[in-house]
């Protein structure tokens, strides 16, 4: 789009989008997109999958450096899934390569960042439905003959992590729930939800106009846990919640920490607050020492 101003304007959900009358969207916060590449410091190597043409997204692995004396280890792996309101955001980003790299070549594990088809040009539960496809395709290595070698070779299927922040947190928290569903043919070991995205009783503007067929509140399973009747089948035995003290989500992580401990789950809530930071600060500034010291926590939670 050449031009606008602010008649043209139909909906302006800062910091996440602007939608004109045209139809046109404007994505607010983008970064840069890298290829897949072999980082020159930490040697963590990447690779991108399309795991389904229904879903032309791609889904980016990360794979540590690995010798001669470890290449037999089996490894934990982290499925990653990207925040950005269910609007912005990709597994292929800077961004979240800025994440990954030092978690893998530091746990060490391997990481898939799922990858989604984002709202509003495919409305919610779209993305829902996308992670829940990429989970079921990591599902099929399993057996240790899946359709990709580095998951078949280097994967411990028995230690999973699901990893996911703000709304890619509600997503991980939905894949662990529909994990225990449907009873699931590898071990989630733990979710770590970061700076967890879930809704409350006053309906979300963005989210409603994301997700047409919702409430946007706290009525609809999917976007809060305490609607769930499934809630106790999460299926995994501890979730380490984390929160940042002046992110407007905190109430909603402590909510979820209270939820998660009033249900008939029986597994073990882990809370952490990262004082004096706001929302996803680590993403942006990841050479911080609280970003590192929030990557030495969830190398440690992964590694218990």
């Amino acid at each position: 789009m050449s031009s606008s101003t602010e008649t043209e304007i139909t909906h302006d959900f800062a910091p996440f989008l602007r939608v004109y009358k045209d139809g046109h969207v404007e994505r607010l916060l983008t970064t840069p997109r890298l290829p897949p590449s072999t980082d020159p410091i930490t040697g963590v190597q990447s690779k991108d999958v399309v795991i389904s043409p229904d879903i032309d997204v791609k889904t980016r692995i990360f794979l540590p450096k690995m010798d001669e004396l470890d290449a037999s280890k089996k490894l934990p792996l982290i499925i990653y899934v990207h925040g950005g309101g269910f609007c912005i955001g990709s597994p292929i980003n800077i961004v979240t390569q800025g994440f990954l790299t030092p978690l893998v070549s530091q746990t060490p594990a391997v990481a898939i960042a799922v990858g989604y088809r984002l709202a509003p040009e495919h409305p919610l539960p779209i993305a829902y439905n996308d992670c829940w496809a990429v989970f079921q395709w990591i599902t099929a290595h399993a057996n240790g003959s899946g359709p990709d070698s580095w998951i078949n070779d280097y994967v411990d299927m028995s230690r999973v992590y699901l990893v996911g922040e703000s709304a890619g947190a509600n997503l991980a928290h939905y894949l662990a729930v529909q994990a225990g569903v449907n009873k699931i043919g590898l071990r989630i070991r733990g979710l770590i939800t970061l700076h967890p995205y879930f809704a409350q009783k006053e309906p979300d503007k963005l989210i409603k106009y994301l997700y047409p067929g919702s409430s946007a509140s706290n009525d609809d399973p999917k976007l809060y846990p305490g609607a769930d009747p499934d809630l106790e089948k999460l299926s995994c035995p501890k979730v380490l919640i984390v929160v940042a003290e002046k992110d407007f989500l905190k109430p909603r992580g402590i909510d979820y920490k209270e939820t998660l401990e009033k249900s008939k789950w029986e597994g073990i809530v882990e809370f952490m607050e990262n004082e004096g930071e706001d929302h996803c600060f680590y993403l942006f500034n990841p050479f911080s020492e609280k970003a590192k010291g929030l990557i030495q926590s969830l190398i440690s939670f992964v590694n218990q």
